[in-house]
């Protein structure tokens, strides 16, 4: 019987008054709000983000007298016919619960991640019950809870009156062994399961042997339904046959080998808080299904049980997670840390325990973790020998003991990727001990988190998965994390650490997610996607190279599809013939014929694509797609030559008219600064040198508290208030050169720029040559030119890399062809503005609307921004309601950009991508199409 619905709720700044519970309390002026809930969510008192720190004195196990307490009062009415022994279960209550049933007080629960039974047999009656339930804020169990996330109590989770007649367990053992099940459920005397569809009926207690089951994989979720019959009882359950072991230092699951491409999740819904609808629980599992996500890490605490038996049905491996932190203790020096506590034993077996007991029967769950960032102590041992003793069956994780005294997996969290290899050689710093050096160098070894996201990041994702390739100990990891945890406010925004008048927060550090907190991918999703491709195509000649990564499946399931397209027009298109490939193998396929090769740019893009629909994504979904380029770029010669300027002449030359201007072409250029002030009939502003970038997130951070961020460094050296010194204007037959000094004050460092533009009459073509001059301390966030124009331009058509964004370290997903956006939905909106979408690789590009139309072109491309504010406008806007459209559209061509890398999580950014202060020269040209 649930008991969810609407509830009496008064709330009090600190331990409400007395008597509440007696049956007869007059609660008709208390309000009314739903359960599940959490209830900042409803205006009571307001949600604060902390992610280290506790927002209470850190004096264990003891906590503030101001600590809001919700009293909570239910009226039910239970049935004539109900009878017998009875539990009260809650499944979620943050962060500590006193009950009362009718009068009668049933105890205290802590845990708020965990569920809670209390035996009411005695105290129910029939007719009319009243429950009332007092939550406080903060309790001693707050201290193992600090995890990264919003602070909101409540009773988040169901509410329900389960009538038990029989007080009795149920373990199911299923393995898979040599293509057998080998089953054995553990339960009371008497019990019995049966499995209809193997025809398997067998007390519980024996071992039965099944010759022929389908093994449960994350892959192929195969599960079988099954009854456990007690007196006076029925359990339903579903069954996963698989096995789960380590093998000369290796994981595997089935016998098989498995990579994690998996994410951190918290519970989060932007609306309900950690009410998390169940719908949107489903949803989250078919995105991440979509973009080839196939583990979770229940970050940091155990999920809603929902979540478990989607994760069961759907396909993930899960490694479920304690519901246990005191991440705030490290900023103390570990002093008092509740992990080494004995006061603190009970509690943390206890929650231990809970997890286990709870979640034991999910096949889904291959992996069992202590908890995460409570730093090493007796209790954390306490808790693995419990666990290894109740479940052999299962392997134990905890990152925050590096030596790995307690568990099975090497962890750790955020390694770099030179790390990330010497662990793959097995070649890491040894531990002191070597007797533990030993055993940690034999264990298999997994990234529980790895390249933090937050906005525009993370980059260098596919180097990471080179390593998991490489290195048979490597076997995935988690990325931080799943989702954007902003939280809706009525004017249709979101809000993160900080927006709620919190005394103590961590700011935008909750903004971390590869979706935004309505589910809508980021453009890193993409990325990722394309990163944990579980089939990876490549074409060398005429021959396509089809290579199977999955853990289990072979390649039946899919369809490949072929498409050539010139210049970005699609010419041809037809399906290739896709052989059945185990996991594991690779095949060869011969090409078919192309079509007679045209002068224009060329390239084939083969995609591997779902035959039927699953349960997750429909026939045609695409899983994975490799391009080459067929046809070489004719850099030289425009694709489309530009139309001339109709009041240009085609041999027109350089010129100083009246009035101190220049005209080149189409173009008009200040006699005195050289600089581009027109084109055609259009004012321009022209900035010669853009040296800067809207922070990113990323940019703003560093692992290292001795380091300083690269926000700080570009904005030590000015890059973001550069200034301009014209060193000479020279024309000379058909060329305009401009010289400009560019440097920022207080600092000898500096770029001489020297501009030559020239002209075929209606496009003015611009090469540009950059020296840096002095001593550069910091690396450059890009390398371009920006240009103001009107802002009548509404709609933007480029050939290049897209349809979303590419920067240097994150472009795998991206794929070059012709897209078509408005300048509006060019943008990315990011939550905490910043640095965003960039277009790699472009061609050219071609601006349309009420102004007209303006042609941009690279030689041989460059990277495309257009905006409807400037870079300035975008590095002080702390949402996206701060910026407003300028009197102008603003387009940045870049030649170089700076990585994004992932600095928040200690990876610096690989050398390719960390564009140093360097001579450089590229071209570009404007024009004006008729």
């Amino acid at each position: 019987m649930s008991l969810n619905g609407q509830w009496r709720f008064r709330l009090s700044p600190s331990v409400g008054e007395a008597g509440f519970e007696d049956m007869d309390f007059d609660d008709s002026d208390w309000d009314w709000l739903p359960v599940p809930s959490s209830w900042p969510m409803h205006g009571y008192g307001s949600p604060a983000y902390t992610n280290q720190k506790y927002p209470f004195p850190v004096d264990p196990p003891y906590v503030p007298d101001e600590n809001p307490t919700g009293d909570h009062r239910l009226a039910f009415e239970l049935p004539e016919s109900w009878s017998g022994s009875t539990v009260l279960r809650f499944d979620g209550v943050d962060s500590c619960a006193r009950v009362w049933l009718n009068g009668v007080e049933l105890g205290v629960t802590r845990g708020s991640r965990l569920p809670a039974e209390f035996a009411v047999g005695g105290v129910l009656r029939p007719g009319r019950n009243v429950l009332a339930v007092r939550v406080h804020q903060w309790s001693s169990g707050s201290y193992l809870e600090d995890q990264d996330m919003w602070w909101l109590p409540g009773i988040f989770r169901d509410v329900t009156l389960i009538a038990r007649p029989v007080d009795a367990d149920v373990f199911v053992h299923a393995d898979f062994r040599d293509g057998s099940g080998v089953l054995r459920v553990e339960s009371a005397p008497g019990a019995v399961v049966r499995i209809r569809e193997l025809d398997v009926v067998v007390p519980c207690g024996e071992t039965v042997t099944i010759p022929v089951v389908e093994p449960w994989s994350a892959e192929v979720p195969r599960l079988y339904d099954a009854v456990v019959e007690l007196p006076g009882e029925r359990v339903a359950l579903r069954i996963g046959f698989r096995t789960v072991e380590i093998v000369d230092g290796v994981l595997r699951v089935n016998g098989r080998r498995i990579l994690f491409h998996g994410v951190n999740r918290h519970e989060h819904d932007p609306v309900f808080g950690r009410a998390v609808p169940h719908q949107r629980l489903r949803e989250e599992l078919l995105v991440m299904k979509r973009h080839n996500i196939n583990a979770i890490r229940t970050s940091h605490y155990p999920p809603d049980t929902r979540l478990l038996e989607l994760c069961d049905e759907l396909g993930f491996w899960v490694m479920d997670e304690c519901d246990y932190e005191s991440h705030g203790f490290m900023l103390i020096d570990w002093q008092g840390n509740p992990a080494d506590d004995p006061r603190f034993l009970d509690a943390s077996l206890d929650r231990m325990r809970r997890t286990v007991e709870r979640d034991k029967n999910h096949p889904s769950v291959v992996m069992w973790s202590l908890g995460n960032e409570a730093g090493v102590g007796s209790n954390l041992t306490a808790m693995a020998a419990w666990t290894r003793d109740r479940d052999p069956s299962r392997p134990l994780h905890y990152e925050g003991d590096l030596s790995c005294a307690d568990v099975d997996v090497y962890s750790r969290m955020y390694a770099s990727h030179a790390e990330v290899e010497a662990i793959g050689k097995r070649a890491e710093k040894p531990l002191e001990d070597p007797v533990l050096d030993a055993r940690r160098r034999s264990m298999p070894f997994v990234l529980c988190e790895y390249s933090h996201a937050g906005g525009n990041g993370p980059g260098g994702l596919p180097e990471y998965e080179a390593l998991f390739d490489t290195y048979e100990r490597c076997q995935g990891g988690f990325l931080w994390e799943w989702m954007e945890h902003g939280i809706l406010r009525a004017d249709g925004s979101y809000g993160y650490g900080g927006d709620f008048g919190e005394e103590l927060h961590d700011g935008t550090y909750v903004l971390d997610g590869l979706v935004f907190p309505d589910l809508t991918p980021q453009p890193v999703l993409a990325e990722v996607h394309k990163v944990y491709e579980p089939v990876r195509l490549s074409v060398a000649g005429d021959v396509l190279t089809i290579t199977n990564r999955y853990d289990v499946l072979d390649t039946s399931h899919l369809s490949l599809h072929w498409e050539i397209a010139d210049e970005g027009e699609v010419v041809a298109r037809g399906p290739l013939a896709l052989p059945v490939i185990p996991a594991g193998r690779s095949a060869t396929v011969q090409l078919p014929e192309l079509p007679a090769l045209q002068n224009r740019e060329r390239w084939l893009t083969i995609r591997a694509v779902l035959t039927n629909d699953t349960p997750w994504a429909p026939a045609g979904h695409e899983i994975t797609f490799t391009q080459t380029q067929l046809a070489p770029t004719h850099h030289t010669t425009p694709t489309t030559a530009p139309a001339r300027h109709p009041s240009t002449p085609a041999d027109a030359s350089t010129s100083r008219p009246p009035g101190g201007e220049v005209v080149v072409g189409p173009g008009r250029f200040d006699g005195r600064t050289g600089r581009l002030v027109g084109l055609g009939g259009w004012a321009i502003e022209h900035r010669p040198l853009e040296l800067w970038r809207a922070p990113t997130q990323h940019d703003a951070r560093t692992w290292d508290a001795t380091t300083l961020d690269r926000k700080t460094r570009w904005a030590n050296a000015g890059l973001d208030r550069l200034r301009y010194r014209t060193v000479s204007v020279e024309t000379s037959g058909d060329e305009l050169v401009v010289a400009t000094m560019v440097g920022a004050a207080a600092t000898d460092a500096r770029v001489l720029t020297t501009y030559t533009w020239r002209t075929d009459g209606g496009r003015l073509t611009a090469e540009v040559e950059v020296e840096p001059l002095g001593e550069w301390m910091v690396p450059w966030a890009r390398l371009g030119v920006t240009f103001g124009v009107p802002a009548g331009f509404h709609g933007l058509t480029w050939f290049g890399l897209g349809p979303g964004q590419a920067y240097p370290d994150s472009r795998s997903a991206a794929r070059i062809g012709r897209y078509t956006s408005t300048i509006d939905d060019f943008q990315v909106p990011y939550l905490y503005p910043q640095e965003n979408g960039a277009r790699g690789d472009v061609r050219w590009a071609e601006l349309s609307g009420s102004a007209g139309k303006l042609r941009l072109t690279g030689d041989p491309h460059f990277a495309l921004m257009v905006r409807r504010w400037t870079t300035a406008d975008l590095a002080a806007a702390e949402h996206p309601a701060d910026l407003h459209p300028s009197d102008r559209v603003w387009i940045t061509l870049d030649a170089l950009q700076h990585g994004l890398g992932s600095p928040t999580s200690g990876a610096p950014i690989l050398p390719p991508h960390d564009l140093q202060p360097q001579k450089h020269t590229f071209r570009f040209s404007l024009g004006i199409p008729t």
